[in-house]
């Protein structure tokens, strides 16, 4: 696993050992960050920061990281995990600038202080078929975690239906194997 653009391109991420944890593949990270900066998404990723729920290796932030994004914060409950951010972080000579919170991201509390929120570009990679992913995202709306208009990178199984919450607006969907990648919106109201 490698970082696939930006100021760190070709720098190797290190993987949670053992199969807890799915990092999303080279290809499709590349494709996200495609479709967030040339796509119907147009993201700006300059001074931008990042959350990553159920952060895994923490690929996703440090590939908005690497593309210009201003802070990280990942939240990761499991501690092989959360070594490996700290790792990867450190290797690429973040490690004192980063946020990484020991949190559920299905039972999100209101951000602390040092999480530095509200974020304007998220991640989410919840485990597969476990019903995590709608708890996490509301938890993220109603405790304060968004900014305006934040934009939303979400991936479930391709077979697992991904019920939006009013709060956001559909912006596109891809499918990649396994996986079905949805981006989305929070609306101006919400």
């Amino acid at each position: 696993m490698r970082i696939v653009g930006g100021d760190w391109r070709g720098r190797p991420l290190k993987a949670p050992a053992g199969r807890g944890t799915r990092p999303t593949a080279d290809r499709v990270r590349e494709s996200i960050f495609n479709i967030l900066a040339h796509g119907r998404v147009s993201f700006v990723f300059q001074e931008a920061r990042v959350l990553d729920v159920f952060a895994g290796s923490g690929s996703l932030a440090f590939e908005a990281l690497s593309r210009g994004a201003e802070h990280a914060t990942f939240i990761e409950k499991d501690r092989t995990a959360i070594h490996t951010i700290q790792h990867n972080a450190g290797v690429l000579g973040v490690g004192r600038t980063i946020v990484v919170l020991p949190l559920d991201g299905a039972r999100l509390p209101v951000p602390p202080i040092k999480a530095k929120a509200p974020f304007n570009l998220l991640f989410m990679d919840a485990p597969y078929d476990q019903g995590l992913t709608q708890p996490a995202l509301l938890g993220l709306i109603n405790k304060g975690w968004l900014a305006p208009e934040a934009v939303m990178v979400v991936e479930t199984s391709a077979h697992e239906t991904l019920i939006v919450p009013t709060a956001f607006e559909f912006i596109d969907e891809r499918r990649f194997g396994a996986a079905n990648v949805s981006f989305l919106r929070l609306k101006q109201n919400s």
